[in-house]
């Protein structure tokens, strides 16, 4: 059943009216009509079965019929730090990760980052857009939140049960030794290098606020490839 998303969801109503994009993707796109039925989320859990009442390009109401959870949603909450790639490559990160079951994702820059944000996030708005249409298309009910840029150096890891970061040159501590260790893992940050891969001194940093350096296996993994290996482990091993 087709997914759409509702921003001002009040669960206690039987009536949700939906504007703008999604309004004109139901009339216009999808040539639904009333008494077509969807699925409406409100991006924080929320999922409801609903059906068309009236319908134009601009404007969509819609009966509720049902309220469930959603089993598409992940039991575990993983923040993605990644730090900022080359031109393209975020938007396919974003995009897969939300599929895998990222819960947030936050642009990070190291000191090997090519690419340097500008005064104000400018992409921040797109970037939410396509985790948006990403939870809509693999049936997640909650939308990751995409943070604003920071500085890895500054960035606060405290909160987490474990900070796992993506190291190529750790030796000893595979990522499935760590996932299958007896400590709490319910709030997992994930720390990902640029192209350049982290500066030595950098890693040491992070371990000393409590971090832990794993290693993804033999072969070397892209920046925008590490972050989606990481997430497909952490969910085959720890996901109810």
């Amino acid at each position: 059943m087709r997914r759409f998303f509702a921003e001002k969801l009040d669960t206690a109503s039987d009536v949700v009216s939906l504007h703008g994009d999604e309004a004109r993707h139901i009339y216009t796109v999808l040539r639904m009509r009333p008494g077509d039925e969807v699925l409406i989320i409100n991006g924080e859990g929320c999922e409801c079965s609903a059906r068309i009442t009236e319908a134009s390009d601009s404007s969509v109401t819609l009966e509720i019929t049902d309220r469930q959870i959603c089993s598409a949603d992940p039991t575990i909450s993983v923040t993605l730090y990644q730090c900022l790639p080359k031109q393209g490559k975020m938007e396919v990160i974003i995009q897969k990760c939300v599929e895998l079951g990222v819960s947030r994702i936050v642009p990070v820059v190291s000191r090997r980052c090519v690419v340097k944000p500008e005064g104000k996030d400018t992409k921040l708005i797109r970037w939410q857009k396509v985790a948006q249409e990403a939870a809509k298309q693999c049936g997640r009910a909650r939308i990751p939140q995409i943070g604003n840029t920071e500085s890895l150096e500054k960035t606060d890891l405290s909160s987490y049960d474990a900070v796992l970061v993506a190291y190529e040159n750790e030796g000893e501590t595979s990522l499935k030794s760590v996932l299958r260790s007896e400590r709490k893992l319910d709030n997992i940050a994930v720390v990902i290098g640029p192209e350049g891969g982290f500066e030595p001194a950098e890693v040491e940093r992070m371990l000393e606020r409590g971090g832990v350096a794993v290693s993804l296996g033999r072969r070397i993994l892209r920046t925008e490839t590490a972050g989606m290996a990481m997430l497909a482990q952490i969910m085959y091993e720890l996901e109810n």
